[in-house]
């Protein structure tokens, strides 16, 4: 199965290239946890899954060259959001793969876009 999360961001609010305050970058990746694990209940992402593959998905506002790893702090901090929803008991391998951020076209007319895509197996 697999629930698709459309997360509250135009733009990634964290980034490898982020050169920011130590505090700031805190308050920004709780802030993104936070608001993972309210969307996922609110969508009604199941709890106690056994494996989970996560995905995030970056659809921007213009078509240039990106760097997919420089999404990897979004990607974690929405990881432990759903281990904080209860998604599995932790984001270590055995129970949580992460795929690499995926980076889609630009789309004209259609807002810049962040989601997450949670697949697992029905037992």
């Amino acid at each position: 199965m697999i629930a698709r999360i459309d997360l509250p961001y135009a733009k990634p609010p964290l980034s490898m290239n982020d050169r920011q305050h130590w505090a700031v970058k805190a308050r920004i990746t709780a802030g993104v946890r936070v608001s993972t694990a309210r969307l996922a209940k609110a969508a009604g992402v199941p709890t106690d899954l056994a494996h989970v593959t996560v995905t995030l998905c970056y659809r921007p506002k213009a078509n240039r060259k990106r760097d997919a790893d420089n999404l990897v702090p979004v990607l974690k901090a929405c990881c432990d959001g759903l281990v904080d929803h209860g998604l599995t008991a932790d984001d270590t391998p055995d129970l949580m793969t992460k795929a690499m951020p995926a980076i889609h076209p630009a789309v004209k007319g259609q807002p810049p876009a962040l989601r997450l895509e949670i697949e697992w197996r029905v037992k």
